[in-house]
């Protein structure tokens, strides 16, 4: 073999090594490249499929628009879900809290008055989900099953019927366009990214963000390290119920409308983007802009199917069996991640 092979092949296992050790130290960060990736296809190949017509400036700025309640929503459940923990309450507190709203103000509150307490009635509701898992040792499905009974039954109570919303500063959440050349945003938008941001930066830069990684991570050594479990999983299922607030003043806005019937089977939606976005249902590893991901990529496959003009019994049909496969994708490269390591 000449010295030059011999170079060529150190080299070669080099690269090898390095892209090993890469892998193994970001293995955390696989299902979120692979949700990326994905998304990045399904783009793609929805632009090719479609020639040209999928990819433009309105059609991008209207996936945030049409899922700026769902990207809030995937926001909070990525905190439950990072403790090991699981909200199925959402979609309901969703449609308490719009309903609750849009009669508070048809009543004649004040905005000021009725948007914080649509916010704190998710965030109370999601308070008694925590304690009931915390200090009842209710397992979260059972707790978050509860909850989810609660809030559609309030909402019932609050009305059985729509209530329309002529409220000018709700309106102006969705109405508004925020326009840079064929670009727009709105601020429900807006709302859902910021969301994103302090989540992540509660997340990764404070102790209270460290401690639910542990948590989910094992729950015993947090205990062991002095973390204060309790607070913190209480916390994460007040967190989501605030969320959950946030997005059913977000899909008020959006339609006009507070409903009791809204919301219901979302709460699947937003655990589904949040593990298309790489977080473990088990808990302890995952990342809020990964569910951000998952959003978008569960908001293209919707639109592609729409595009489509395919029925709707179709459109669940597909949506699941990609999903199914996005989920196994990820977790086996979980798995061969960490065999690198």
């Amino acid at each position: 073999m000449t010295a030059t092979a011999v170079r060529d092949e150190t080299t070669k296992e080099s690269r090898t090594m390095k892209v090993e050790s890469f892998l193994g130290r970001h293995a955390a960060l696989m299902p979120t490249f692979a949700a990326l990736a994905i998304l990045l296809l399904l783009f793609a190949g929805a632009e090719a499929f479609l020639r040209g017509d999928f990819i433009t400036p309105r059609n991008i700025s209207a996936l945030l628009l049409d899922n700026a309640y769902l990207l809030v929503l995937a926001v909070g459940m990525t905190f439950v879900i990072l403790t090991g923990g699981i909200d199925l309450s959402v979609g309901s507190v969703m449609a308490f809290t719009g309903i609750l709203g849009a009669k508070l103000l048809a009543d004649g509150l004040p905005v000021v008055i009725a948007v914080p307490a649509i916010i704190l009635g998710g965030a109370l509701i999601g308070l008694v989900i925590g304690v009931l898992v915390q200090y009842f040792n209710v397992q979260p499905f059972i707790a978050s099953l509860a909850g989810l009974f609660l809030a559609r039954g309030l909402a019932f109570v609050v009305s059985l019927s729509s209530i329309k919303v002529e409220e000018p500063a709700i309106l102006w959440l969705q109405s508004t366009r925020i326009t840079v050349g064929s670009w727009y945003i709105t601020p429900t938008g807006i709302i859902a990214l910021l969301a994103v941001a302090v989540a992540a930066f509660v997340l990764h830069l404070t102790r209270f963000g460290r401690t639910v990684y542990a948590i989910g991570g094992s729950e015993s050594s947090a205990r062991l390290m002095g973390l204060n479990v309790a607070r913190t999983k209480v916390a994460v299922y007040v967190i989501s119920g605030l969320c959950a607030g946030l997005a059913g003043l977000i899909l008020t806005a959006y339609s006009g409308a507070g409903y009791p019937r809204n919301g219901i089977g979302t709460e699947l939606d937003a655990i589904a983007a949040v593990v298309i976005g790489g977080t473990l249902l088990t808990g302890g590893r995952g990342y809020v802009v990964g569910s951000m991901v998952g959003v978008f990529v569960y908001g293209t496959i919707k639109t592609i199917i729409s595009f489509m003009g395919a029925e709707q019994s179709w459109m669940q049909i597909i949506v699941g069996a990609l999903l199914l496969l996005f989920i196994v994708v990820q977790r086996a490269i979980v798995a061969r991640s960490e065999g690198r390591r």
